[in-house]
């Protein structure tokens, strides 16, 4: 049954025509209009927002590689009537120069202060993903290119991964709890440190955290010595759960103890990122000790017939036990498909 005009979902207003590089972009209401609308596009059919993009053009702006994001961004821009063009920095288009100042006599051709102007008036936004290089911590904490794309831009720049934040994964995190837990206030939902070959970005951990205190969650941070999370986003994440209004008050536990964390747990989100200390090197030896940080079925058995989470791709036998992956308490495969459904809606509000 095709919904009539009183049912159909209405876009965030408040979010027309702008940028979106961190969920700290959102006010509680707008995270609500967005939920609200996400939920409305999955149930009604793919046509249930409409075409608020029909003949506008989105560049999709890859510095690394991408699986989910890129499906599910051009995905989401066709359903919504629009099209996009990927560009591929330094593959299918001319590697970009962000920093200032700099003499160009190097591998890279063109500087983003061109670049992203001459971007800006052949399409109506710029969705851009691009990691941190990973050798100084204090550089990446800027986001510098992001931040470029946003300073030259005159369209709206939507993050789809910095070096800092991944908010768009946010998203789609956020709509997976309250489907799964049927909403955030009293659910324990813990983020978990896991093994991994390789040292990681911190965008992921970083946004759901950020994410998982603006909704009021009941927050644990589980990790071992020195691989907490960065004291700036802490601090975000406290000023939210401070301002979480109503009974009860969110919660924010930093913590060593698994055991404590799990104790409980409504939500298990398993990601590996670097340490401050090791970070932009090799953590070698120091991993070597932590192999048994691995989410298994005996560490799912003290939750509160908890799911399991992650953003994907995830390894087998390393971050997590095939016993949980496969098992019907993983939702990992539903999280990744509600990535389609919050981009459309916030596509949908920033052209409504």
């Amino acid at each position: 049954m095709t919904p009539s005009f009183a049912d159909k979902p209405k876009p965030v207003a408040s979010l027309k025509g702008r940028s979106f590089l961190s969920t700290e972009d959102l006010s509680h209401g707008e995270w609500q209009g967005l939920l609200s609308l996400a939920k409305a596009a999955k149930t009604q059919g793919p046509a249930s927002l409409g075409q608020p993009m029909l003949h506008k053009t989105v560049a999709l702006v890859f510095f690394n590689p991408s699986l989910r994001t890129r499906v599910s961004m051009t995905v989401a821009i066709s359903q919504l009537g629009g099209q996009s063009i990927p560009l591929e920095i330094g593959a299918g288009s001319w590697d970009l120069e962000h920093l200032t100042g700099v003499v160009m006599d190097g591998a890279k051709s063109e500087h983003i202060k061109e670049a992203v102007p001459v971007l800006s008036q052949y399409v109506d936004a710029i969705a851009v993903r691009c990691f941190p290089k990973q050798k100084d911590f204090a550089v990446d904490q800027q986001d510098e290119i992001l931040q470029a794309f946003r300073q030259y831009a005159t369209v709206p720049v939507i993050n789809l991964e910095s070096a800092f934040w991944h908010p768009c994964q946010a998203l789609a995190d956020m709509l997976t709890i309250e489907e799964c837990r049927g909403g955030f206030k009293k659910r324990k939902v813990v983020l978990t440190w896991a093994n991994h070959p390789k040292t990681l970005p911190h965008a992921v951990p970083n946004s759901f955290a950020l994410a998982a205190c603006q909704m009021g969650c009941d927050f644990w941070l589980v990790a071992p010595e020195g691989y907490h999370l960065d004291e700036s986003v802490v601090e975000k994440c406290r000023r939210y759960v401070k301002e979480q209004g109503g009974e009860p008050k969110g919660e924010l536990v930093l913590t060593h103890d698994r055991e404590a964390a799990y104790e409980g747990a409504d939500i298990i989100y398993a990601k590996s990122w670097a340490s401050r200390e090791h970070y932009g090197r090799p953590e070698g030896e120091n991993r070597q000790g932590l192999r048994d940080w691995i989410v298994t079925p005996e560490w799912m058995a003290k939750t509160n017939k908890a799911q399991f989470m992650h953003c994907l791709p995830v390894r087998r036998g390393v971050v997590v036990a095939d016993a949980v992956l496969d098992s019907e308490r993983s939702i990992v495969i539903p999280q990744a498909a509600n990535r389609l459904f919050m981009q459309k809606a916030l596509l949908a509000s920033i052209f409504s």
